[in-house]
C-alpha cells in the first residue's frame, strides 16, 4: 500500500535529496499474480458483485459493453498472417481488425468472468485462437504502435481466460504469437512522440505478466520509468522538460520544438497537449494502465508517477470541461477530444488515495459510462470506477 502523501513526502523525498539513501530498486516479482494485467481477481470480483446487484455506474457500463459488437457471440474474428499499417493507418490491411479483435476478446472475457456462462469464454478463446494460429508479423511505419495497441488489449484477455476458466488448449500457442510477433516490436520503445512509447511499454509489460518474463517486465519498468518524466511536465523539473535517454534532444529549440512548439511549460503540461488532447490522451491511458499493472503485481510505480498523473489528468480536463485557454498555451487553441482515459488513474488517485481532483472528476463523472476508443482504452468505467481492490 502506498505511503500517504505528506508521509512519503517528509520521509522519503529529504533523505534522497540529502543523498542519505537510494531509492528502492523496482523489480519483477518473484512470483506473478494472475490475472494480473490492468485488473486482479478482487478487482473483477468487485465488478460482478456490483453488476450482479443492479449497482451504479456498473451496471449501465455493464449493459454498454454487453450491446457493443464487441461482445457479441457472433462475432467472426479476421486474423491476418501479415498486417500492414502506415501513418494514420493508410494503408490499413488488417489493422482495424486487429485491434478491434483485441478489443472483443478482453469484452468477452469481462462478459465471461462477471456472467460465468461459458459461451463467453469459448468466444473469447475463438477470437484468441484465431489469431494465434495464423499471426506473423506487422509492417510498415505503424507497426510498432498497432502491436502496442493491439497487444495492450491481447494480455488482458488472455490472463482472465487462462487463469479462470476450466480449460485454454491453445494458450501456450496464443503466448508463443505474444513472445515472437509482438514483444520485439514494442520492447525496446520509440523515439516518436510520447504516446507511442507510452504505449508500447504498456504492452510490453502486459506481455511479460502472461508470460512470466522477468526480464521483459523489468525492461518496460525501466523504460516506463525514463519516459512518463518526460511526457508530463512538472515545475520542478526546471525551465525545461526532461527528456528521454537517447532522444538526442540535447537543445532548447529541439526541447520546444519536440512539444509542440510551446515555450511556457506549467504542471500537467504533456509533449503532445499542443498537437491535440486525443493522443495526449493515449499517453495518459497508458501511464495509468502500466502503473496499474505494477499495483497489482507487487511492485507499485503509482508513488513515482502519481503527481504527474494527478496534475495531467487535471490540467487536460480542465480544458476539456471548457475553461477558457490563456494565449500562452498552444496558440490560444486547443484541439480537444481527450477520451474515455481517465478512471484508472482517477480511481487510484482518488478513491484509494482520497486526493482532490476536481476537474477530473467532473469529467470523469460526465463521460460516464467510459466505453472504448476503439485502439486500447475499454470499459474502464465497468473496471475501475470506485473501485477499491
Amino acid at each position: 500500500m502506498s505511503l500517504p502523501k505528506k508521509l512519503f513526502t517528509l520521509a522519503t523525498l529529504v533523505p534522497l535529496a540529502l543523498g542519505l539513501f537510494s531509492a528502492p530498486a523496482q523489480s519483477a516479482p518473484a512470483t506473478f499474480t494472475h490475472p494480473g494485467v490492468l485488473v486482479s481477481r478482487p478487482q473483477l470480483d468487485f465488478v460482478r458483485t456490483k453488476v450482479q446487484a443492479g449497482a451504479q455506474p456498473w451496471k449501465q457500463a455493464y449493459d454498454a459493453m454487453m450491446s457493443s459488437p464487441y461482445a457479441s457471440l457472433s462475432r467472426s474474428p479476421k486474423p491476418r498472417a501479415v498486417v500492414e499499417c502506415g501513418p494514420y493507418s493508410k494503408p490499413n490491411l488488417g489493422c482495424t481488425d486487429e485491434r478491434q479483435d483485441a478489443i472483443a476478446a478482453y469484452s468477452l472475457s469481462l462478459a465471461w468472468y462477471i456472467t460465468r456462462d461459458a459461451k463467453y469464454a469459448t468466444k473469447a478463446i475463438e477470437v484468441m485462437d484465431a489469431w494465434s494460429a495464423v499471426l506473423k508479423d506487422h509492417t510498415n511505419s505503424n507497426a510498432p504502435l498497432q502491436s502496442a495497441w493491439s497487444a495492450s488489449s491481447w494480455p488482458r484477455a488472455a490472463e482472465i481466460i487462462k487463469h479462470t476458466y476450466s480449460s485454454w488448449p491453445n494458450s501456450g500457442r496464443f503466448g508463443t504469437m505474444l513472445r515472437n510477433v509482438y514483444l520485439p516490436k514494442v520492447i525496446n520503445g520509440s523515439h516518436s512522440n510520447g504516446n507511442w512509447e507510452l504505449s508500447m511499454t504498456e504492452a510490453a509489460i502486459g506481455i511479460a505478466v502472461f508470460l512470466d518474463d522477468k526480464a521483459s517486465y523489468d525492461k518496460a519498468v525501466a523504460k516506463f520509468r525514463t519516459r512518463v518524466p518526460a511526457y508530463l511536465y512538472l515545475t520542478g523539473d526546471g525551465a525545461l522538460p526532461k527528456t528521454a535517454p537517447g532522444s538526442g534532444l540535447d537543445t532548447r529549440d529541439k526541447i520546444v520544438k519536440y512539444w509542440q512548439g510551446q515555450t511556457t511549460f506549467v504542471n500537467g503540461l504533456s509533449q503532445e497537449t499542443c498537437r491535440d488532447f486525443t493522443h495526449t490522451g493515449y499517453g495518459l491511458a497508458a501511464i495509468a494502465n502500466f502503473a496499474e499493472t505494477t499495483r497489482i503485481q507487487g511492485q507499485d510505480l503509482y508513488p513515482e508517477i502519481a503527481d504527474r498523473l494527478r496534475e495531467g489528468l487535471g490540467f487536460h480536463a480542465k480544458y476539456q470541461m471548457g475553461a477558457a485557454v490563456p494565449s500562452w498555451l498552444c496558440g490560444g487553441s486547443l484541439k480537444l477530444g481527450l477520451g474515455p482515459v481517465t478512471e484508472v488513474g482517477y480511481n487510484h488517485l482518488h478513491t484509494r488515495l482520497g486526493l482532490t481532483m476536481s476537474n477530473t472528476e467532473a469529467l470523469t463523472l460526465r463521460q460516464r459510462p467510459a466505453g472504448t476508443n476503439a485502439l486500447f482504452v475499454s470499459w474502464q468505467t465497468l473496471t475501475h470506477a470506485d473501485n477499491p481492490q
